[in-house]
C-alpha cells in the first residue's frame, strides 16, 4: 500500500523528531501560568503541536491541559490516546536519558517506548495516510496527554470535558497483540505515627526511596546516629554476601548512612525488577533501635510486605480466571522521626473491586496502627475478545508479523485505553521483547519503531475507512 511506502520514506524524519523529543525532561513539574502540569510538560505539548502542524494535520490545544492532531473527515472519531509525560529517569543509565542517542540501532532515552516513541510512529503513521490520498469516513485524533504517568490524568479528564468524546480507540502503549482487557489500580499511602522517641544505642532518623508509585525503586537510604557504628558494619559484607552485595554505606558528618540498591522496572511488573525498599529494611531488621516504634515499623514491613509482589502477607492476595492475580507494588518510602509511610501501588483482578482490596488489607494493617490514605482508583476495564475493535486490531498484526499463536492479553499497566469506551491499548512492545520502560537504559529500536509505525497506519486504516 501506498501508505506504508510512505512510512519508509519518513523514517530519518521520524527519528529524528523522536530524538528531539526525547531531549525534553517531560516529567511533571509544579503548575505555573498556562502550564499546568509545569515547565517541561508544555514544552513537550508545544513540540508535538508545532510538528503536527508542520507536517500539513490538523492541530488543536485545549488550554494548555491536552491537545489533538486530526485527519480525515465524518460524524465518528477514532480516538489514538498518547502521553508526552515520563517517569523520573531513576539512576545507573549507560546513557544520556534525554539524549536521544542511537547505538547499534537502539534509541535510548526516557520515554522511548513510553510514551514518546509510539506518539511519534502514530505521528507520521497519519502524515503517510494524508499524503496517500486516502479517503477516510471517520476523523483520526491523535490526542496527546499529559498526565498519565502520575495516575491522576487531569489532562485527558479536562481534555474529554471541552472536546467531543471518541466513540473508540486504541493506545499505543502497551504490547502487541492487543490488551483486552487492564487491572483494576489503586495507589495510596499506609502512614504510622511515631509517638515515642526513646534513648538507646542506634537512632534511625530517616528513610527515603523510590520515585513514583508505579516504579519499582532502583534506591533507598537511612540514615543513622550513634556514638559509633562497628556493630552495624559488620553486618554489611555478611548481608551482601547472601544478597547479591546490596548494601552500601557512608559517613555524613556523625550520622551514617546506609543504601541498598534495587533494580527498576515497571510498578506493573515488580518480578522483573527488585525493590531497593525491601532490600533495605530487610537489612535494617538486623538492627534493634532506640525507638521501638521504629522497630515495629520494620518488622510489620518485612513479615507483611517483604519481597512478595501478590499480597500474600497483607490480606489482599486476591486473583480471578481472565486476569489472574494481584499485583503489589511499594513505590515509596518517607520515614523520620514522627510519622513512617509507604506509597502503594496495586493492580488488582478486574472481576473484583477497590473497596474489597482495601478490607482485606485492613484485616493485617489494623492491628499495626495504621492509616489508609487513599490517592486515586482507575477501575478494571474489559472488552471481549470477539469485540470488533478487538478483532480488527489482531487481524492488522497478524498480517504484520504472521503471529497467529498469540492471543488477546491482560495486563497490569494502566493505559488511557480506561480513558474512552470501546478502547484497547495495541503495540508498542513486539511478543519477545523485553519490556524496558521505567526502566533505565529504556530504548526502542528503530527497526521495530518503524514496523510499528506500519502497523498503526494500517490499524488506523481498518478502523477508520
Amino acid at each position: 500500500m501506498d501508505y506504508l511506502k510512505r512510512l519508509d520514506a519518513y523514517e530519518g524524519e521520524l527519528v529524528g523528531t523522536l530524538q528531539k523529543l526525547i531531549r525534553i525532561p517531560s516529567v511533571e513539574g509544579e503548575p505555573l501560568p498556562n502550564m499546568p502540569f509545569g515547565k517541561d510538560v508544555h514544552e513537550a505539548l508545544m513540540y508535538m503541536l508545532n510538528k503536527g502542524e508542520e507536517l500539513g494535520l490538523e492541530v488543536k490545544n485545549t488550554d494548555n491541559y491536552c491537545g489533538h492532531i486530526e485527519i480525515g473527515t465524518g460524524d465518528d472519531i477514532l480516538g489514538i490516546l498518547v502521553h508526552l509525560d515520563i517517569v523520573p529517569e531513576g539512576s545507573g543509565w549507560t546513557y544520556d536519558p534525554f539524549g536521544g542517542e542511537i547505538v547499534d540501532g537502539k534509541i535510548y532515552g526516557r520515554g522511548t517506548v513510553d510514551n514518546k516513541g509510539p506518539a511519534v510512529a502514530v505521528l507520521y503513521a497519519m502524515k503517510a495516510l494524508k499524503e496517500s490520498g486516502i479517503q477516510l469516513s471517520k476523523r483520526v485524533r491523535l490526542i496527546l496527554g499529559t498526565n498519565e504517568e502520575t495516575s491522576r490524568w487531569e489532562g485527558i479528564k479536562y481534555y474529554l470535558s471541552k472536546e467531543e468524546v471518541p466513540s473508540f480507540g486504541f493506545t499505543p502503549d502497551s504490547n502487541f497483540p492487543v490488551i483486552h482487557a487492564e487491572m483494576g489500580i489503586l495507589i495510596f499511602d499506609l502512614i504510622k505515627k511515631i509517638r515515642t522517641n526513646s534513648a538507646g544505642e542506634f537512632s534511625l532518623r530517616s528513610i527515603t526511596g523510590g520515585n513514583a508509585p508505579n516504579m519499582v525503586p532502583d534506591s533507598c537510604k537511612a540514615v543513622v546516629t550513634a556514638d559509633q557504628y562497628q556493630k552495624i558494619l559488620d553486618k554489611v559484607e555478611p548481608f551482601n554476601n547472601e544478597n547479591d552485595h546490596r548494601i552500601s554505606t557512608r559517613m555524613r558528618g556523625k550520622s551514617l548512612e546506609i543504601y541498598a540498591k534495587g533494580i527498576s522496572a515497571h510498578g506493573a511488573h515488580p518480578e522483573r525488577g527488585l525493590n531497593a525498599i525491601s532490600v533495605l529494611l530487610k537489612f535494617l531488621g538486623s538492627i534493634h533501635f532506640s525507638n521501638e516504634e521504629h522497630n515495629e515499623f520494620i518488622e510489620f514491613y518485612n513479615k507483611k510486605i517483604g519481597m512478595a509482589i501478590h499480597g500474600e502477607d497483607i490480606g489482599c492476595n486476591f486473583k480471578d480466571d481472565i486476569s489472574g492475580g494481584l499485583i503489589f507494588n511499594v513505590g515509596k518510602i518517607k520515614v523520620d522521626e514522627k510519622t513512617a509511610g509507604l506509597t502503594i501501588n496495586i493492580r488488582y483482578p478486574v472481576t473484583m473491586n477497590g473497596e474489597k482490596v482495601y478490607e482485606g488489607i485492613r484485616t493485617v494493617t489494623d492491628a499495626y496502627d495504621f492509616g489508609i490514605v487513599k490517592m486515586g482508583e482507575q477501575n478494571p476495564i474489559h472488552l471481549p475478545v470477539d469485540h470488533p475493535v478487538v478483532q480488527t486490531l489482531m487481524k492488522v498484526y497478524q498480517k504484520h508479523t504472521n503471529d497467529m499463536k498469540s492471543k488477546p492479553i491482560v495486563i497490569g499497566g494502566g493505559t488511557y485505553a480506561r480513558a474512552i469506551k470501546n478502547a484497547v491499548a495495541f503495540g508498542p512492545v513486539f511478543v519477545g521483547q523485553p519490556s524496558v520502560e521505567h526502566q533505565k537504559d529504556e530504548y526502542m529500536e528503530v527497526d521495530l519503531l518503524m514496523r510499528a509505525s506500519k502497523i498503526f497506519a494500517e490499524a488506523i486504516y481498518e478502523l477508520a475507512k
